[in-house]
């Protein structure tokens, strides 16, 4: 079963929403990468997910996405169309993992992504985000 490991907050001023979110949540924001800030929204006391805050792209300038961890993103994509699913952005290739971004039948977006070990590497801390696009 696909699982939601994590949240992407998209806005045109991410400096402004990574203030805003420590300061009222006390969410420890870390340093940007790509334009990405990794977001910690607690310890392992209480159930929960963390996430990111990034510039909104062209596609998904504002909102929030989350993040779907699954076997296959091959799959996954090919499941998610053949039910009515839109790509946004295709399989998308980093360092430890694949990401493509997608919206449901009723409009909602959402992020699939497929690690490339078995063992769990978080893609919001990783160190690379070197991209590279799969056709």
């Amino acid at each position: 079963m696909a699982r939601v490991i994590g949240f992407e907050l998209s806005s045109q001023e991410p400096e402004k929403a990574t203030e805003f979110y420590s300061k009222v949540f006390g969410w420890e924001i870390a340093e940007p990468k790509w334009e990405y800030w990794a977001v910690t929204t607690g310890n392992n006391v209480k159930p929960g997910i963390d996430g990111r805050i990034g510039k909104g792209p062209n596609d998904f300038p504002h909102g929030t996405r989350i993040q779907i961890q699954v076997n296959s993103i091959d799959d996954a994509i090919s499941k998610a169309k053949s039910n009515g699913a839109m790509i946004v952005r295709d399989k998308m290739e980093f360092d430890d993992f694949y990401l493509a971004y997608l919206v449901d039948p009723v409009g909602l977006s959402f992020g699939l992504i497929q690690h490339k070990s078995k063992s769990e590497v978080s893609y919001l801390t990783s160190g690379g985000f070197s991209e590279r696009r799969i056709k």
